[in-house]
């Protein structure tokens, strides 16, 4: 879909005043530590599915554009890598992706796991952001599960915040749950006021420009780290290699035929991807396909298919043909 053509400006909420109040559109980008909710808030904040999540650290691996369209505003949200210390060429460009987000919008979010006290690696993170030049606001995400020392957790990021010899920052606070959404709206409509003024960027009922391809890998993604946890936990990546559409139809309805690829590093990964008898691999192939009818709205048949790569992630070329470019 062309983002350069807009459409019209939903209706503008009336405060009562004779002054038009503006709409407001740019690009938000979520950052912080791996696993910290952002893609669960993501999810949250557009109401569906946009971006896999995972218990897995790290699932994230690209910059997932969702659209939030509000009566005032329309958010793009960058869905960002976690930030953390590389251990291979993948990580390197994951980072690198990230930190190049930081640069290219018009609000930065940072996510942090406010059930805990502030870490070395969001001191980190507030380092990078302490100079930026766009407004910063601070997530405390899984506010659910913090119970009456929520404030005393809350004062270690306002400290973190404020420690700095050469420029402390009071960035604002918001508690919120990416998990039940608490919070959320308020979140949204203080992000919302930080947009420049500006048109629709995208049709209202947009919430992903994520390519249909890579949005099934995904989905093939998600379960295989759902499924296999730290069996299998960082050294896959799927290939969609071809959608049909079937001939054959289910209850009246076109069937839509996935073929995919899932690759590992080691034999002994192949082994565990594939299962007794093949049951993990008919489990994971059941798990997405489910979510896959979401996406089409109706049956898919969905065949996998597993390949040894040694050290893919550690390889230039294998990191380009799979879309893991940094930029």
């Amino acid at each position: 879909m062309d983002p350069s053509t807009p459409t019209a400006i939903p209706d503008q909420p009336d405060n009562g005043s004779s002054e038009a109040v503006p709409f407001r559109s740019g690009f938000v980008a979520l950052i912080g530590r791996p696993n910290v909710g952002k893609s669960t808030l993501l999810n949250q904040l557009v109401g569906q599915k946009v971006a896999i999540t995972s218990p897995v650290a790290q699932t994230t691996r690209n910059r997932l554009r969702a659209i939030l369209t509000t009566p005032a505003a329309q958010l793009i949200l960058l869905d960002t890598p976690g930030i953390h210390k590389p251990h291979h060429l993948l990580g390197e460009r994951l980072v690198q992706s990230a930190r190049g987000a930081i640069g290219e919008v018009d609000v930065v979010l940072l996510l942090v796991d406010a059930s805990q006290p502030a870490g070395r690696g969001d001191g980190f993170i507030v380092d990078l952001l302490r100079h930026s030049r766009v407004p910063v606001h601070v997530a405390l995400n899984k506010s659910d599960r913090v119970g009456a020392d929520a404030e005393d957790l809350a004062a270690t990021y306002r400290e973190m915040l404020a420690a700095a010899d050469d420029r402390p920052v009071s960035w604002p606070l918001h508690p919120c749950s990416a998990l039940n959404g608490d919070g959320c709206q308020a979140l949204v409509e203080a992000l919302a006021a930080d947009l420049p003024p500006g048109p629709l960027l995208y049709p209202a009922d947009t919430v992903s420009d994520q390519p249909e391809q890579l949005l099934l890998a995904e989905l093939i993604r998600e379960q295989v780290l759902t499924l296999t946890r730290e069996e299998v936990p960082h050294s896959v990546a799927v290939r969609i290699e071809r959608i049909v559409e079937d001939e054959g139809n289910v209850k009246g309805k076109e069937r839509t035929a996935v073929l995919a690829t899932v690759l590992v590093e080691r034999s002994s990964q192949k082994g565990i991807l594939i299962g007794k008898g093949g049951q993990m691999l008919k489990a994971i192939g059941q798990g997405a396909r489910l979510q896959m009818q979401k996406v089409f709205d109706g049956p898919v048949y969905l065949e996998l298919f597993v390949k040894v790569v040694p050290n893919w992630r550690s390889h230039p070329g294998r990191l380009a043909e799979l879309g893991y470019r940094g930029d």
